[in-house]
Formats: C-alpha cells, sequence, structure tokens
C-alpha cells in the first residue's frame, strides 16, 4: 500500500537532560515556537558544538527536557566538526561521538552525536491503519529530478503526527524542501 505523507527537513539541533541544562543555562527553558510533534518545541537557548578547534555556532536546544543529552548532526556538520557520529535510532547513544557544548557560561563535553536515522513519526491509530509495527522498515518513494527510493523507520509515540523526518542532506540529495509530500510504501 501506498500512503502520501509530508517529507520534514531536520537541521541540527541538541536535546537535554535537566543536569546538562542547569550546566550550560541559568533560567528556565524558553519556547521560540512549536514543532509539529505533539508537546515539542524550539526554545530560545542555543549551543556551540565544538570539536577542538573546529565548531558549529548558534545550534538549537529543542524541548522538552529529555532523560539523555542527544546532539544531532549530519554527516556534512560531522565533517565540519571532524568526528564521524553513527547513524542512529534516537536514544541509541551507545559509543556514539563525543564534542564540547559551549554558552556564555559553561563548556561541557559529552557524548551522544548522532546521524539520526530517517524515521516516520505517527501515532498508535495511524500504525494500526497502516497495518506497521514500532521500528519497522518502510519505503519512502520520492518523485522528482533526483527522485528515487530510501528506507525509514516507523517511530510510534503517544502524540505523533504523521511525517517523515530526514536530515538536510538527504533532503538535498532527493531536492526535497520542507513540507513536500512523498509516499510511504508499506
Amino acid at each position: 500500500m501506498e500512503y502520501s505523507i509530508n517529507a520534514r527537513i531536520s537541521n541540527r539541533h541538541v536535546h537535554l537532560t535537566k543536569e546538562m541544562y542547569d550546566l550550560l543555562f541559568d533560567g528556565e527553558m524558553t519556547k521560540k515556537n512549536d514543532l509539529s510533534q505533539i508537546g515539542e518545541f524550539s526554545s530560545n537557548q542555543v549551543v556551540t558544538i565544538k570539536n577542538g578547534d573546529k565548531e558549529i555556532k548558534n545550534v538549537r536546544v529543542l524541548g522538552p527536557l529529555r532523560n539523555y543529552t542527544q546532539i544531532e548532526v549530519s554527516k556534512k556538520d560531522a565533517r565540519t566538526l571532524g568526528i564521524n557520529p553513527p547513524v542512529r535510532r534516537s536514544g541509541d547513544l551507545e559509543n556514539s561521538e563525543k564534542v564540547t557544548l559551549v554558552t556564555e557560561k559553561n563548556e561541557v563535553e559529552t557524548n551522544g552525536v548522532i546521524i539520526s536515522q530517517r524515521h516516520i513519526h505517527m501515532n498508535k491509530e495511524d500504525a494500526s491503519k497502516f497495518g506497521v509495527e514500532d521500528r519497522q522498515l518502510v519505503q519512502i518513494k520520492v518523485n522528482g529530478d533526483k527522485s528515487g527510493i530510501m528506507d525509514a523507520e516507523v517511530k510510534i509515540s503517544e502524540n505523533g503526527v504523521f511525517e517523515l523526518h530526514i536530515d538536510t542532506d538527504d533532503a538535498c540529495a532527493f531536492l526535497l524542501e520542507d513540507y513536500d509530500k512523498v509516499t510511504m510504501i508499506v
């Protein structure tokens, strides 16, 4: 079966624990704007990701706070930083890369750098309708000047909103823009 789905392009960003947030910032996290996944938001707080003398500035911190610190970058970002992070599902941080997170308040070295695996957010009702299970790989068909097929992992959550999340490298490879329609093949 084929289902139309929006492609959403995810730029580099950081998820923090409460402990890590308190090391890096004073005061509460403040919301810049809501994200499409229910309860998630982009904050006004930013960090610099640093590896030796290489750095990427103004990387957005996403909320709410999590029980793990995770830094999501693209392969292009990883090259800029001189690191080689694994492609992983969110929260799978074993043997991930280390960097230093820098703010005006502090500099903290942490692991948790990954390239996010392509994934499709959905809730349990969507999963039942499409006949898929959490962590199942499905195919995504892209039409256009650089058409092709890519795999994506199903990610089921209570507040999941049905959409494909890819990084900027994938978007460039398939010439996709945010909210372009693609096809999920089950």
